[in-house]
């Protein structure tokens, strides 16, 4: 690469922490930071997002602070509430995120939430305005900037810009639920690579270009496709995104054991089910609990022998609907305890809290069955971090057919479709009746094919293949951008 790594995303990877009587700043973690940081240090590079707070004065001397201590720098972003209501809370999760995981009901087509989403990649593409020079590479993360590229365009910056989709892409049928489905498809076509998870989201992607833009042409550039509509072309292609699953591993060898232990101690004797989620409508958390209850009533000879231990990130809470589904979550939990619990026993351990990274890597070493049912999701890397996490090859990762994860672990995970309750209770019986031989065969495999395709994997395939893509913006495009 000739210049600079730019990264956009709706956040930046940092963490300002307003606790103490100043704010201070740490970073995030999680696998896109984990596996951008290497490449935008080798780079050169600037990684622009929100702060995911208000401006305040303070906040860009602690970010200039933070970057000169580091080999890339950060371009913040400030939105007032009002613009956080409409382009994150309104658009972004209250249209763009139900839709694309097939639940158009949840939905609120409001046109002001669409003009705030407008108006919100706008300023993101005004903000790399600001810094970008000739020979850098913008790479856009996610569906909060599917427009971003578009507005890049009109303001002039014809080199290479690249989007990852992280969330999955509906199928057409769903898809046509939104108003401003042609001006999503158009937006997104001004990238130069676009990449999704899975195979299942290009074939959406593409079958909507097929439909709603029937102009669209598709040929196969060696395991990608390359699209021409309207005088705008783009590589598409699979990336699934990964872990450090080294990193991951020696962290799950050398600071769990006392943690592990002591959570332990709450589980003596016990069959341990472990549910990691953030609280959202689409990890399938009621489904879950009710498949719990359906295996405590047919076997009622696991009631005292198995706990589940479900935990939950707050998320979003400033929205009606989040707060409705917390509420049902721990009245169902209440009931299924009042109805089961004996002297000593209680059969779901609940936590509504954000855990340490040490705390989660306790909960995956000391739980015999990982149950994952996401109704839909682009990958879930819970599946992947609780597979990395068991060393000693043991434990059974139950695995929603839904989730992006299930496309590489599917042969060895046992997979359900979430919405037969019976199904996965007699899944989860299977899993704790399963033998230790068959737990490590099974993960042996899974481990292994995380390891060899890891994060760092996912984020060099997919620069190699902007780079080398040959897809250039020529002037034709460039004056589409403005369409």
């Amino acid at each position: 690469m000739n210049g600079r790594m730019i990264v956009l995303s709706n956040r930046l990877p940092i963490t300002v922490d307003w606790s103490e009587s100043r704010p201070t700043v740490q970073p995030s973690t999680g696998g896109l930071v984990t596996a951008l940081t290497p490449i935008l240090r080798q780079a050169g590079g600037c990684w622009a997002g929100w702060t995911g707070t208000d401006y305040e004065p303070p906040l860009s001397e602690l970010l200039n602070t933070w970057s000169n201590t580091h080999s890339y720098s950060l371009y913040p972003i400030y939105m007032s509430p009002a613009e956080k209501e409409g382009f994150y809370n309104g658009c972004a999760n209250q249209i763009i995120w139900p839709l694309f995981h097939g639940l158009p009901s949840r939905c609120r087509f409001d046109s002001a939430y669409w003009h705030a989403y407008r108006r919100g990649n706008e300023k993101f593409a005004h903000a790399v305005e600001g810094i970008w020079s000739d020979g850098d590479f913008v790479w856009v993360q996610d569906y909060h900037l599917m427009l971003a590229g578009q507005a890049l365009r009109r303001r002039g910056f014809h080199n290479r810009i690249a989007y990852f989709h992280h969330i999955p892409f509906p199928a057409p049928d769903v898809f046509e639920a939104l108003p401003w489905r042609t001006e999503v498809l158009l937006g997104l076509m001004h990238y130069d690579v676009i990449g999704f998870q899975t195979s299942r989201d290009v074939r959406g992607f593409v079958e909507s270009l097929r439909r709603f833009l029937p102009d669209t042409r598709i040929n196969e550039l060696g395991d990608s496709l390359f699209v021409r509509t309207r005088a705008l072309s783009a590589s598409i292609g699979r990336y699934p995104i990964s872990i450090d699953f080294d990193e991951f591993a020696a962290a799950a060898n050398s600071v769990t054991e006392a943690t592990a232990a002591a959570i332990d101690q709450t589980t003596i004797g016990m069959k341990v089910v472990l549910g990691v989620d953030r609280l959202d409508y689409t990890k399938g958390i009621l489904q879950r609990l009710t498949a719990f209850r359906t295996l405590l009533n047919a076997h009622p000879e696991w009631r005292t022998r198995i706990t589940l231990l479900q935990i939950v990130i707050p998320s979003r809470e400033e929205i009606p609907e989040y707060r409705q589904l917390k509420l049902d979550i721990e009245t169902m939990v209440s009931e299924i305890n009042g109805e089961y619990s004996t002297p000593g026993w209680i059969p779901i351990q609940y936590f509504h809290r954000c855990v340490s990274r040490d705390e989660l890597l306790g909960y995956y070493r000391a739980s015999n069955i990982a149950l994952i049912t996401p109704l839909r999701d682009g990958m879930n890397l819970v599946a992947k971090e609780f597979c990395a996490a068991r060393t000693d090859n043991r434990g059974v990762l139950v695995l929603s057919e839904f989730a992006g994860a299930a496309e590489e672990l599917g042969q060895e995970a046992l997979l359900v479709n979430p919405n037969d309750i019976d199904a996965v209770a007699s899944t989860l019986y299977r899993a704790l009746t399963m033998t230790e031989t068959e737990q490590a065969q099974r993960m042996k495999v899974m481990r292994s094919t995380i390891r060899t395709h890891d994060v760092f994997r996912w984020a060099c395939s997919f620069v190699q293949d902007a780079a080398i893509s040959g897809v250039e913006m020529t002037a034709t495009t460039a004056r589409a951008a403005g369409d």
